[in-house]
């Protein structure tokens, strides 16, 4: 199975990504500058647009940038590429962000990171920072024949389609799942708590229904934990000790960690399998893969926000969108 990619790129961004060098395994744009969200009045295009490339080698591929985009760097640049790549290795969310960034006319921003990285958060969800951006849709503009790669984008779609499972009920809408997907990447992020649109999810959800149907709809065919029933829109689960157990089983190894140390007591050091066995019988299963997701967000977006309040006066990394 491959993930789906929406093909019309347009000329727009295929200009664009013509300005960088193109030792890219995979290029994508995001948010409300490419998919057009209820209750905007600027439209698909208005916005700036919001780009990740994934690159094998940061060090050579900074060296390049520098070269022909130096510009695009904050005083960051005169330490090198070299210094460039392990920041953006080491701190954050590997992740190194070029802002405010005027190219072909528009205003863009893109985030740099490493293959390697993007493979291990799409699979683990380490942060969830990459990996909860490609829960929604994007506009895939270049994707190498990299097999893991591919196997990790399609694992990182039935994560979010199995983690949220276990925090819906037993019936439920493609409406629904569709939100708790979307919404995955902003629990526990604060930002939603004290300045962002509370109604941001839904905002992404209600006019691009089809573009999530798009990236899910095999999936969800295919899953054995429910019955999907496109032409009526609805999905019934297994919501049975032994369903949410095969579910939990099935969660990215991050999240089952943060879920174990919220159920385990300190020093009793039970097995991972026997922890989640215990949440599967749990009423309130759905609440403790929650607070896990929140743990995990929450740490990850105040760690991001730290850091870009450093670099306030043009951020370079990875800072909140």
């Amino acid at each position: 199975m491959t993930l789906p990619a929406l093909q019309n790129t347009g000329v727009l961004y295929r200009r664009i990504l013509s300005q960088f060098p193109q030792d890219i395994s995979l290029a994508f744009a995001y948010g409300s500058g490419v998919f057009k969200q209820h209750g905007t009045t600027q439209g698909q295009m208005g916005n700036m647009v919001d780009f990740v490339f994934a690159v094998d080698d940061p060090v050579t591929w900074h060296t390049m940038n520098l070269l022909q985009n130096r510009k695009h760097y904050s005083i960051l640049k005169l330490l090198g590429p070299t210094k460039i790549s392990s920041i953006q290795n080491d701190h954050g969310a590997a992740v190194y962000y070029n802002t405010l960034v005027p190219v072909d006319g528009r205003i863009i921003k893109y985030g740099v990171i490493s293959t390697e990285s993007l493979i291990d958060d799409l699979m683990h969800w380490k942060t969830m920072y990459v990996a909860g951006r490609l829960h929604k849709p994007v506009r895939m503009l270049v994707q190498n024949e990299n097999g893991k790669l591919r196997a990790a984008l399609v694992g990182n779609l039935k994560s979010a389609v199995t983690a949220s499972f276990l925090m819906l009920p037993e019936s439920f809408t493609e409406e629904d799942l569709f939100l708790q997907i979307a919404g995955l990447s902003y629990a526990g992020d604060f930002r939603m708590v004290i300045g962002e649109d509370k109604s941001k999810v839904a905002n992404i959800v209600k006019d691009n229904i089809q573009h999530f149907r798009i990236l899910y709809s095999n999936i969800l065919q295919d899953c054995p934990q429910v019955v999907y029933k496109p032409q009526q829109g609805r999905l019934e689960v297994d919501k049975s000790p032994e369903g949410q157990f095969v579910q939990l089983m099935a969660l990215p190894r991050t999240l089952q960690q943060r879920i174990t140390r919220l159920v385990d007591p300190p020093g009793k050091n039970r097995d991972v399998e026997e922890i989640l066995l215990q949440v599967a019988q749990d009423p309130d299963c759905g609440s403790v893969v929650q607070q896990g997701l929140w743990k995990t967000v929450s740490y990850s977006s105040k760690k991001l926000m730290k850091m870009w309040k450093g670099w306030r006066r043009k951020p370079s990394l990875s800072q909140p969108s």
